[in-house]
């Protein structure tokens, strides 16, 4: 069990952060070990049939024997959503010997595969050069293997950030927790986190706790090291719809009455959703979605009821008729 002791400090610097490194990093565990993640397997097999040979080595020993990634590549997010090159940066900055100790952290008891030899020669230059050569890698990953998908892949984070902030300030701190996974438990102040490997407690000291959903993690997934500041990748909230294809509305009175993008929104809102779900599963910006739903609450066909900090839409009895045919 690896727990965090949070006081007040702790708790009233509880952050969200949405990381693009954190995804690509938590996306290799997927390529790893494909049964923890079912949901991703189109995904899988499209990426690895795009991926370079030369690549797949390095790629692979990124992942240690557990699923453990080294701390130094999960930096905690500085910003609420750095970019890909921010992050990066901050990788570039990092010291060897922390690379040498989080690359053998992430493979304990075992020692380090061939592509990470140079992390156990003599002097800083091969960690550095190896250092160098994973963000080049990783760039290209990305370009490869999450670039395409981003969009859709943010607005299912901005969601469930949505949703979680609504959690934090209608029921507190335990309603948050007890609601991110079965593995999470918060009692006196202390999250601990069941079902690792690691044996450690982490006391936030003030620091503050950042919580980073994923769409590619199965678990929570904290810090190997019990130096690192409190972090927590989850598994984030509506995960399971985002490979599926987008509602296709159909050549009907109501399209021509409404247009296709009016009548899909309408479909969709047999239950209450937020603007940004429905952004994420149409694979469109939020802002697009307020204006089609400002006209269809201005005519009537929509409801919209608050929910903490979310607004949610959902069919009227008028628009119920309309979609009934």
């Amino acid at each position: 069990m690896i727990s965090f002791r949070l006081g007040v400090d702790d708790l009233a610097d509880t952050r969200f952060a949405i990381s693009p490194l954190s995804q690509l990093m938590e996306s290799l565990r997927v390529l790893r070990a494909p049964a923890l993640h079912p949901l991703h397997r189109g995904w899988r097999h499209t990426v690895l049939d795009a991926l370079a040979p030369a690549d797949r080595p390095l790629l692979s020993a990124l992942v240690g024997p557990t699923l453990a990634l080294p701390d130094f590549l999960t930096p905690r997010p500085t910003a609420y959503a750095p970019t890909l090159d921010e992050e990066l940066t901050a990788v570039r900055a990092t010291p060897p010997d922390v690379v040498r100790l989080d690359l053998r952290a992430a493979h304990a008891p075992r020692p380090l595969p061939a592509a990470l030899h140079p992390a156990t020669a003599p002097g800083d230059g091969p960690v550095l050069e190896l250092l160098d050569a994973l963000c080049s890698l990783l760039r290209r990953y990305w370009q490869t293997a999450l670039l395409p998908y981003w969009p859709r892949i943010r607005l299912v984070l901005e969601s469930d950030i949505t949703h979680r902030a609504g959690q934090l300030a209608t029921g507190g701190a335990r309603s948050l927790f007890s609601g991110l996974h079965p593995n999470l438990g918060w009692r006196d102040g202390v999250l601990s986190v069941d079902k690792m490997i690691g044996r450690h407690a982490v006391d936030g000291a003030g620091r503050g706790l950042r919580l980073v959903p994923s769409v590619f993690a199965h678990k929570p997934a904290p810090p190997i090291s019990a130096d690192a500041p409190p972090m927590l990748a989850y598994p984030g909230r509506g995960t399971a719809t985002l490979w599926e294809p987008e509602p296709a509305p159909g050549a009907s009175a109501l399209t021509a009455l409404l247009g296709a993008p009016r009548t899909t929104l309408l479909r969709l809102l047999a239950e209450p959703l937020p603007t940004v779900e429905l952004a994420r599963r149409l694979g469109v910006t939020p802002s697009a979605v307020s204006q089609h739903l400002r006209v269809l609450d201005a005519t009537g066909l929509v409801t919209r009821a608050r929910d903490g900090r979310r607004v949610l839409y959902r069919r009227s009895a008028l628009g119920e008729r309309l979609v009934s045919g």
